[in-house]
This record gives structure tokens, C-alpha cells and sequence, in this order.
């Protein structure tokens, strides 16, 4: 065996036991008799990314989805990212690189029309040539819990509003209700008057009849 044999055997087994120590117990024993490093890779590289065809599919489905990518209407930022994020990195390891200002373009052109005016202080205010994902994603999280802030103050308002609302209902029912009793309680006075007085008439006019002197009619 040559020096370079030699050399060649001592890499190969060196990137083997790497290899193997990574994997594991299912695939271990699937590979585990290959005496080749470059066997193992093969082996790995069509299980995990497929033929040439079956990756080109996969990258262009993951195109697709980076290209078109938007938030979804129950997501907030942290789930966003993340999402973001598995696309990304699916693409980085079929070996499509996508350079950062775009991934921070796309990022922030992703996000709904309430975001607007977070979206234009960013662009005039930052370099997105030189924005960092992380930073992007900093500023739209404590963006994110400011109004989420003022969104939870404006509801405890309007339930104060509302509230208030309630109970001026029930005071002016209240006052209607004893409105209602007063006129009541009038209305049956004055019947009470109106037939005693049809009483106090009625005696006088048999009084008048009888000839009974005023003095004695009541």
C-alpha cells in the first residue's frame, strides 16, 4: 500500500465513523455494512433530498411557497417566523441560497395592510441592505405587543362605555316604573274623589226631595 492508499484509507474511514455516529438506529442499520464514506453519502443524499428530479420538485415547491408567502390571519409574528423560517432553511439545505436583504424584503412585504405604516418607518428609517432577519423580526415583535396593547386598552374602554350604558338603561327604566306608579296612584285618587263627590251629590239631591234641612243632610 502506497503513502497515498494509505492517506486516502485513513480520510475514508475517518468520514465513515462521522458518518455513522451521526445516524440514527434506523438508518445505522440500513448503511451500517458500507466500507465507503462516499457510499454513505449517496445512500443519505437520495433518502433525504431524493434523485436530481425529486429535489428540483421540492425546490420548486419551495419556491412557490416563498414566493408567495404572506401571514395568515390567526398567526402572530413568532409563528410567521417561523413558518418563514422552515422555507428558508428547506431551500438552504437543496442548496438554494437566498441573500438576506431579500429574505427581509419578502419578510416585510408579507405582512397585512394594518402593518403598513410599522412597514414604511422601517424602510425609511433602516438600511435594508444591512438589516439583519433577527433585528427585522425584533422591532415587528415589540411593534406586535404594543398593539396588541392598545387593542386590550380600547376594549376595556368601550366595556367601561358599555357599562355605563347598562346602567343608565336600568335607572331610566327605574324612573319610568315609578313614573308609572305615581300616575297610578293619581289616577285612582281621583276616581275616589270623583265618586265621592257623585255620593256627597246624591244625598243632597235625595235630601232636597225629603225636604230635610241643609244642616241635617250630611
Amino acid at each position: 500500500m502506497t503513502d497515498e492508499e494509505r492517506r486516502r484509507m485513513q480520510v475514508n474511514e475517518k468520514a465513515l465513523h462521522m458518518l455513522l455516529c451521526a445516524l440514527g438506529p434506523d438508518m445505522y442499520s440500513k448503511i451500517s455494512s458500507y466500507t465507503s464514506a462516499k457510499e454513505v453519502w449517496d445512500t443519505l443524499e437520495t433518502t433525504y433530498e431524493g434523485t436530481n428530479d425529486v429535489k428540483e420538485t421540492k425546490i420548486g415547491l419551495l419556491n412557490v411557497s416563498y414566493k408567495n408567502f404572506k401571514i395568515k390571519p390567526d398567526e402572530n409574528v413568532t409563528k410567521m417566523f417561523d413558518r418563514f423560517s422552515v422555507i428558508v432553511n428547506g431551500l438552504k439545505g437543496l442548496g438554494e441560497i437566498i441573500l438576506e436583504d431579500k429574505l427581509v424584503r419578502e419578510l416585510l412585504y408579507s405582512l397585512p395592510e394594518s402593518w403598513d405604516s410599522k412597514r414604511i418607518t422601517i424602510i425609511e428609517a433602516k438600511d435594508l441592505k444591512k438589516l439583519k432577519l433577527d433585528a427585522l423580526m425584533g422591532s415587528l415583535i415589540t411593534h406586535e405587543i404594543m398593539k396588541q396593547g392598545r387593542e386590550e386598552e380600547k376594549k376595556r374602554e368601550e366595556k367601561k362605555l358599555e357599562k355605563k350604558e347598562v346602567e343608565k338603561k336600568k335607572i331610566g327604566i327605574a324612573l319610568k316604573a315609578s313614573q308609572e306608579e305615581s300616575d297610578s296612584s293619581g289616577e285612582e285618587d281621583d276616581e275616589e274623589m270623583a265618586m265621592l263627590a257623585k255620593k256627597v251629590y246624591k244625598v243632597h239631591e235625595i235630601s232636597k226631595r225629603k225636604n230635610i234641612p241643609k244642616e241635617r243632610r250630611f
